[in-house]
């Protein structure tokens, strides 16, 4: 069996972190390839390496000297070399590093190198080898992961290489120079070591044990999920669910390779499996429920606007010549909902109105917004009778109001609106209603 094991920021914090993710690498010699994410918070107030690493790059793009501030991350990784006793020195990192910025600052080149150095760190640790991202991972011209480039070329590098440290988050740009994945794009980088390498088992390490049913900000000691699958996850990581960076399972989902999401602070813990199919039955009818706040819906009413050809591609083209992408659209005989972030349609939102008057000549268009949308999701509800009734039960229990409902086709998940000021209120009358009473 080969595995690949991605640790999170906050299992590699320190030396005492590094000392715990490095047990659990070598007490499983199946754990081939290891992913690192750059230092994370060593206590509550700590600033994150790559935090430290963006104001570099702010000071040296507005012609200031960085070397006061990349000098203080030095510091945080010395302090690791010492406490673990490294034969690695990084001063001539440090020297490019501050080069580079003063020559030409980059802010991907900055935000990869907390990864960077911690793949060097963690590589002399182990005693494994170092291979460079930026020399085997590859993004397109439209700045999309290249897998096809990448197979190739990381396939050859990790050919004949037992183990190897593989740093997370960044790859080599279209244009040859250091790019990086979205914020948590180290997740992304362990699915692609793992797909390339052919992994059985592709291991997240981090500082929870799996995902829970609920945010634990909101339901107090939620209960944990055994197992989900890709489909569900989805739709859980769209509405917020930020356990795993949300792109982490097209590398894997492609070649079956499952994802277990472990916790660096409790290893035994079985953790929660990621697949593409299981037989396993949920604990629950619902498998999560996650949500965002901050959205508006755009009503447009007509009479007899499904009569009309070609209607919603006016409407929806009136959204993307502005630049504007929708979340939901719910729909009836003559209205028809589009549900966008507040936050990018508020200042177009004028300009949207008039197009879809140009376009469409509505009988009315309304505006609601201080929106919420809660999603609840699970494989269980489609064999269950009277789940969106129970849904609606508890919130009107709870004295919530429903704004909005819409419900895939595949009865995967059914979105609730409700306002901003209910969002917590319903995601608490929703976990109880389906989890609690069944505890």
């Amino acid at each position: 069996m080969k595995k690949v094991v991605k640790f999170g920021g906050s299992s590699l914090a320190d030396a005492r972190q590094f000392e715990k993710a490095g047990e659990i690498i070598k007490s499983d010699p199946d754990r081939s390839y290891v992913v690192p994410s750059a230092p994370g918070k060593r206590f509550e107030g700590d600033t994150k390496v790559t935090d430290m690493l963006l104001e570099a790059y702010r000071i040296a793009a507005e012609g200031s000297d960085p070397h006061r501030q990349l000098m203080a991350i030095k510091d945080r990784y010395q302090e690791i070399i010492d406490q673990l006793n490294l034969s690695i020195r990084l001063d001539e990192d440090f020297d490019q590093i501050e080069e580079s910025l003063k020559k030409e600052p980059s802010l991907d080149f900055a935000a990869s190198r907390g990864e960077q150095l911690n793949g060097k760190l963690m590589a002399n640790y182990l005693g494994y080898c170092f291979i460079e991202p930026a020399e085997n991972i590859f993004f397109d011209q439209d700045g999309f992961l290249d897998m096809n480039k990448t197979e190739r070329v990381l396939g050859k590098s990790l050919a004949g290489v037992e183990k190897a440290v593989i740093p997370g988050f960044y790859g080599c740009g279209f244009d040859g120079r250091v790019k990086t994945f979205s914020r948590g794009g180290s997740d992304v980088t362990g699915s692609v070591v793992a797909a390339v390498a052919g992994a059985d088992v592709y291991e997240n390490w981090t500082d929870v044990s799996g995902f829970m049913v609920a945010d634990p900000r909101i339901i107090h000691n939620p209960v944990s999920i055994d197992t989900l699958t890709y489909r569900e996850l989805r739709e859980l990581s769209y509405m917020g669910a930020s356990v795993l960076h949300e792109d982490a399972i097209f590398p894997v989902r492609s070649k079956g390779i499952p994802i277990n999401i472990k916790n660096t602070n409790a290893p035994d813990a079985e953790g929660t499996w990621i697949v593409e199919s299981t037989a396993r039955k949920p604990q629950f009818t619902i498998t999560g429920i996650a949500g965002k706040k901050g959205f508006c819906a755009v009503s447009i009413t007509k009479d007899l606007m499904n009569s009309e050809i070609g209607f919603g591609r006016k409407v929806l083209q009136s959204f993307e010549d502005n630049g504007i992408s929708f979340e939901h659209m719910p729909s009836g005989i003559d209205t028809m909902t589009i549900v966008v972030h507040e936050d990018e349609f508020l200042h177009k939102e004028q300009a949207v109105v008039s197009e879809i008057h140009r376009l469409t000549r509505p009988d009315q268009v309304e505006i609601e917004s201080d929106l919420a949308l809660i999603a609840v999701v699970g494989r269980g509800m489609k064999s269950m009778r009277g789940t969106a009734g129970r849904i609606f039960s508890a919130l009107a229990h709870a004295h919530i109001n429903v704004r909005m409902m819409d419900q895939g086709s595949s009865e995967l998940n059914i979105i609730i609106g409700v306002a901003n000021e209910d969002f917590e209120g319903a995601i608490k009358a929703i976990y109880d209603i389906f989890v609690t009473i069944n505890l």
